[in-house]
């Protein structure tokens, strides 16, 4: 296991391989060269990156340009802009005109902390899970996302993938291969399963560690592709559980908390479910991401909490305690 990396150096890398090994790569960005880390990339290929300025609406529709003219078009921009200020243009001239435009939504989440909800992205997995013809995909350490990237890169059509802006370590050794749609289960379990996608993923491993010093086994289960997903192989899986939380840093309607239930209510599973994200109707808090993620019950702790309180029914009827 290697250390902690950030997912847009590991973006900026991969770009930069692709173009090595002769993929017609164009990345565009609006003003947001700093945000993309790509300074590696417009160095080793000066002339090829595009920068708009700050003008979402003609990102989107120049990549989608570039696309249609042959070229592999990457946007490389803030989640919440991308998704918020071009909303259009992603469903138009992306999704609705199946052009072959890699979407990187970077700064995922509540990345940017303290500035709030301006800048906060915690509906973009909801708003694509709406929009048709795009696969959607939110990677929770470096190798699975480089692993992504060039599944992304070659391609043909439209991809949503969901970059957190911070470094991330390892969850993955050398023998992972990431396949589309598939459930990655990083633990296995016996009295509770949490799911998790991205960067709460590294709550739910830490989560299940020190439920295991309190004698609860709990299952990990990574969602790194939300379409295409596995429904029927997330299904099996939840099958052996009694109760499962859900987790992400996004709001609980139309993420993977919604993508679980989905999964449970159409199976016929009367798995009690419990969803841990941003609350219905509400905004994170403004602050750093301890301070968030305790406060809406999204980082390990809380999951913990959560989660004795779930098993604490059963551990009672086998005569034991928590």
């Amino acid at each position: 296991m290697s250390n902690a990396q950030h997912l847009a150096t590991v973006m900026v890398d991969a770009l930069i391989a692709a173009v090595k090994r002769g993929l017609d790569v164009v990345p565009v960005v609006a003003d947001s060269t700093s945000t993309a880390k790509i300074s590696p990339f417009i160095k080793a290929f000066p002339g090829r990156l595009v920068n708009v300025g700050i003008a979402e609406q003609t990102m989107v529709g120049t990549a989608a340009g570039l696309a249609i003219g042959g070229k592999i078009a990457v946007t490389c921009n803030a989640a919440p802009f991308l998704i918020s200020r071009a909303n259009e243009q992603v469903k138009v001239d992306v999704c609705y005109n199946n052009t072959n435009v890699k979407l990187f939504g970077l700064n995922a989440g509540t990345s940017y902390g303290p500035l709030a909800s301006t800048h906060h992205s915690i509906d973009d997995i909801a708003i694509m899970r709406g929009f048709g013809n795009i696969q959607i995909f939110a990677p929770s350490s470096p190798e699975e996302c480089l692993q992504i990237i060039d599944y992304a890169l070659d391609y043909k059509g439209p991809v949503y993938i969901r970059l957190d802006g911070k470094a991330l370590p390892q969850l993955h050794d050398e023998h992972y291969r990431f396949i589309p749609g598939a459930i990655d289960v990083l633990r296995e379990g016996t009295d509770i399963a949490l799911v998790a996608m991205g960067s709460t993923v590294h709550e739910a491993v830490d989560a299940a560690a020190e439920l295991e010093q309190q004698g609860v086994s709990a299952g990990v289960i990574s969602i790194p592709s939300i379409r295409p997903c596995d429904t029927q192989q997330l299904l099996q899986i939840l099958k052996n559980y009694p109760s499962v939380i859900s987790v992400e840093e996004h709001n609980i309607n139309g993420g993977v908390g919604s993508l679980v239930a989905e999964v449970l209510a159409e199976g016929g599973c009367g798995i009690p479910l419990l969803r841990l994200g941003i609350g219905d109707g509400e905004y994170a808090i403004a602050g750093d991401r301890a301070s968030t993620r305790a406060r809406h019950s999204i980082d390990a702790a809380s999951l913990v909490q959560h989660a004795l309180r779930l098993c604490k029914p059963a551990t009672s009827r086998d005569g034991g305690g928590i």
